[in-house]
């Protein structure tokens, strides 16, 4: 099933993410209580999503506990390929959305994820087309923990 595994938000740069039950979007905004809400910096700023799997993936290769929250997404999804989204609206739950394009690493993702064995350019290489998907939030809402996605057809 296409679902939303987790829910994070970013209160404050930097800031350790809070893990959410359920968030409250507004439309052309994004996340209540996020740091970027009302920001329109660059296309897609309202939500970002992640896939498990990528996270898992990376996490086994390098011999770490998963941890769904390293990427800093808002929402952790599981059982669909997000970069097929791009230019496409769907649901998850009640709220509308548009891929809007892919979330494609930055710096202070390599240097977060980096190690002995792995250099920040490494990660950023690493994430190239498996970062996720920065989307717009059409209508606002509440989405859920657990809620499915559902691409409009």
């Amino acid at each position: 099933m296409l679902s939303v595994e987790k829910i994070f938000i970013s209160p404050e740069r930097g800031a350790a993410q809070v893990e959410c039950e359920r968030i409250a979007v507004e439309a052309g905004k994004g996340v209540l209580g996020d740091r970027y809400i009302g920001l329109h910096a660059y296309p897609g700023q309202n939500l970002t999503l992640v896939e498990a799997e990528e996270i898992e993936l990376f996490c086994a290769q390098q011999g770490l506990v998963p941890d769904l929250s390293l990427t800093r997404r808002n929402l952790v999804t599981r059982g669909v390929r997000l970069n097929a989204l791009v230019g496409c609206e769907f649901s998850i739950g009640e709220v509308r959305l548009r891929g809007v394009e892919l979330c494609e690493p930055c710096a202070s993702l390599g240097k977060r994820l980096s190690s002995a064995s792995l250099t920040p350019a490494a990660v950023v290489k690493y994430w190239l087309g498996r970062g996720g998907l920065r989307v717009d939030v059409l209508s606002g809402g509440e989405i859920v923990r657990g809620a499915g996605l559902r691409i409009a057809l």
